[in-house]
């Protein structure tokens, strides 16, 4: 593990305008902590990124690598600039938990963003990313196919229903699931489960709402 400067560390808290008690509440430790690293007693912290990050500088300042404080700043990538340099794509994972039963449809959610290889997203789809989302099944109605907990990839630009017997991410009244479709004619489509035990169901095409088809599975272990 590397050693911090307690020379410079002492002079940065002062020039930062704060104290060892401030610094030692932000990064979760005690403020004799903070005085054994400035007196040299202690030269090894596991919280050196976020006494970095308190202080507005970088490690590398800290343990004596480099001059100048500032020298080193944009260690602390933003995500969407690592995203970019590795080949990353966003997707959003929402909470909203499509059932594979029935669950309730709720615009209100929250979200996650999630950064992961482009070339492996095109594997599953050509939409762009901002059209994706992850979101995980609940249920077993879509059992074996999907699993309780499984991550799925949802396309939402994908809102018509071009495809007959795959999967959709479906809302029929106030109600919301994975379901397989089919049209079946005369304006009607079967809202259809893999789970043999589950009884299929037959709604007006008025009565069906599109959010997106899945296009891949993320099979829990």
């Amino acid at each position: 593990m590397a050693e911090i400067d307690g020379a410079r560390l002492d002079r940065l808290i002062a020039a930062r305008g704060t104290s060892q008690s401030e610094v030692a509440r932000a990064i979760g430790v005690s403020q004799p902590t903070i005085g054994r690293l400035i007196s040299g007693e202690t030269r090894e912290t596991g919280k050196i990124i976020e006494l970095a990050r308190f202080l507005k500088t970088t490690p590398e300042y800290l343990i004596g690598e480099v001059e100048s404080p500032d020298l080193a700043a944009p260690a602390f990538a933003a995500p969407e600039d690592a995203a970019a340099q590795l080949d990353l794509v966003p997707i959003d994972e929402i909470s909203l938990e499509f059932g594979m039963g029935a669950t309730l449809m709720d615009d209100d959610h929250e979200v996650v963003r999630r950064y992961v290889p482009a070339d492996w997203i095109a594997h599953f789809t050509k939409s762009h990313p901002s059209l994706l989302r992850f979101a995980r099944g609940r249920g077993d109605s879509m059992y074996p196919t999907i699993l309780d907990g499984d991550l799925v990839l949802i396309d939402m630009g994908e809102t018509r229903l071009t495809r007959q017997d795959e999967i959709w991410a479906v809302g029929y009244g106030d109600l919301g699931g994975l379901k397989r479709l089919r049209s079946v004619g005369r304006g009607t489509i079967k809202v259809m489960s893999d789970n043999a035990s589950v009884s299929d169901e037959v709604f007006g095409m008025e009565e069906i709402r599109l959010s997106g088809r899945v296009c891949g599975n993320l099979r829990k272990m």
